[in-house]
């Protein structure tokens, strides 16, 4: 088998990829203009979610929300962020069936769906997230928001894929580079986007990953070394501990499941920036930290989840593992057969949505 070969990938993913691109092929953009947030102080073009584990106050019902770790309120406004996730699979399905057969069709509905949500006067988003994990009664947008937003990486990575080869008009390149760009800038500089990139776990993660992806789309050099520093300097010694386990995701309410998203995290940290003079993949920090111990160490817990030595995630424990990105990359970085026989037989096209919001890289193809 060529468990190390891009071909076996392909040959995994291939039917359920075009599959889905025929379904893809007959939808209609759907942007956030769709969804009226009436506690959002924005308008109809500013992204909105609400913090996922605030509930109403048993003992104030109408006062402030207050908050259950790990625990998701069904009742909060996730509209938005849905129809954003629905926009990246779309986008990201439909440029992985155009890389598997070069069928221009596929890259005509990409853009349509694109320029409704960057372009479109009536339908365009705002590149800016000022209210995205408000919470009410307390805030209306707070900066870990911001993490929302990794569910843009894959329609960044097929603008780029597709810019690459070469099926993209300039306007069409000019126009959503400006507003990668315009996001990139706002969360470089806003206080929530600082409050972001200075968190101490996968939120901080979370905007590295994302300013290396949009960064590698728009062609910022900078920015992606600022990124390549950051992970090698605050990201791998700071949270991760000498066995690769990340202790300040092990601490919360689902630690089986940060953990893997983290580690999904910096493993396309690693796959976005490296290069042949820096290969973050061998980068290693005190003798021992890297991210192939990350994958060593939560790898025999993929393969058996009932020999996880800590505490149960309070919620979604058993819609995880899928097949997580962080394999399938070591796997191609270091041909290692288990890695990959392991992410071959997991879910790759996973439903439930607490694991699709945390599953933002759902097409490898699109970064191998």
């Amino acid at each position: 088998m060529p468990y190390d070969s891009k071909k076996y990938v392909e040959e995994i993913l291939k039917d359920d990829i075009l599959e889905q691109a025929a379904m893809n092929l007959q939808e209609s953009p759907v942007t956030i203009t769709s969804f009226i947030a009436e506690r959002s102080v924005g308008d109809c073009h500013d992204f909105y979610s609400e913090g996922d584990y605030w509930w109403p106050n048993p003992l104030d019902l109408e006062g402030p929300y207050v908050r259950r770790d790990g625990q998701t309120n069904p009742e909060n406004f996730v509209a938005h962020r849905q129809a954003m996730i629905r926009f990246s699979s779309i986008v990201g399905n439909l440029t992985s069936a155009y890389l598997l057969t070069k069928d221009n069709r596929y890259v005509e509905n990409v853009m349509e769906h694109v320029r409704a949500w960057f372009v479109n006067e009536q339908t365009f988003m705002r590149p800016k997230l000022q209210y995205a994990q408000a919470i009410k009664g307390i805030t209306t947008g707070r900066g870990i928001g911001i993490i929302d937003t990794v569910h843009l990486m894959e329609v960044a990575q097929s603008l780029y894929r597709l810019e690459i080869a070469g099926v993209l008009s300039k306007k069409d390149i000019e126009d959503t580079k400006k507003w990668f760009s315009d996001y990139l800038k706002w969360m470089s500089n806003h206080p929530y986007g600082k409050d972001e990139m200075n968190a101490d776990n996968n939120h901080g993660t979370c905007w590295v990953m994302q300013a290396a992806v949009f960064a590698r789309y728009v062609g910022d050099g900078d920015m992606m070394n600022f990124c390549r520093n950051r992970f090698k300097n605050i990201l791998l010694p700071n949270q991760m501990s000498e066995n690769g386990s990340f202790p300040r995701e092990l601490a919360r309410t689902k630690p089986y499941g940060y953990s893997l998203f983290n580690l999904d995290a910096m493993a396309t940290i690693c796959q976005t920036l490296s290069s042949e003079a820096d290969n973050l993949w061998s980068y290693t920090i005190d003798g021992v930290k890297n991210i192939n111990k990350g994958i060593d160490f939560i790898y025999p817990y993929i393969v058996n989840k009932d020999n996880w030595p800590f505490a149960r995630d309070v919620m979604y424990w058993e819609e995880w593992p899928v097949a997580h990105p962080f394999l399938i990359f070591g796997a191609l970085q270091t041909n290692n057969k288990d890695w990959i026989t392991t992410w071959g037989n997991l879910e790759h096209f996973p439903t439930t949505d607490e694991v699709v919001r945390n599953l933002p890289v759902r097409n490898p193809l699109l970064w191998i």
